[in-house]
């Protein structure tokens, strides 16, 4: 018996575990995809997540709800975000619902790297699911979303 009495070899447990590392090998190649796309750009695929979570909130974000969406730890946020504002991507904004934690905006340099990203993506993402039909895609998109609700505690 393994965790929690549960049998250590079910093939559930086997076939998540199988899922888990698949993921940890998406990721992973996700990321390399994303550097070599942007790569053209000026841009790494880490600023890429940045810029397209705050375009998609339309009306900024805070570090902590960057963070959050992405993931990762506020810190870690906080120095991309940073270099991002010096380099004329981001600007800070004071935020009206909360004194010390400013909203994270795109500038006008940022909101067109933005759309020159999507014009490098959507291609990409066309070319890469023409031989997946949605109903797997959105099966996929569900568990994952399922388990990301799960372990986001």
């Amino acid at each position: 018996m393994g965790f929690r009495g549960k049998p250590m070899h079910s093939p559930k447990r086997m076939l998540f575990l199988d899922l888990v590392l698949s993921l940890f090998r998406l990721n992973g190649l996700l990321i390399a995809e994303g550097d070599n796309m942007t790569e053209a750009l000026g841009l790494t695929s880490a600023r890429w997540k940045v810029i397209g979570v705050i375009a998609l909130s339309n009306s900024g974000l805070t570090v902590p709800g960057i963070a959050r969406v992405l993931g990762q730890s506020r810190q870690a946020v906080q120095r991309i975000t940073d270099v991002m504002v010096t380099d004329g991507l981001l600007s800070y904004q004071s935020n009206p619902k909360h004194k010390r934690s400013v909203l994270v905006v795109l500038t006008e340099e940022g909101k067109t790297a933005y759309k020159d990203l999507r014009d490098v993506q959507d291609p990409w993402a066309i070319e890469n699911t023409e031989d997946i039909p949605i109903e797997e895609l959105d099966a996929g998109l569900r568990l994952v979303r399922r388990l990301i609700q799960k372990f986001d505690k």
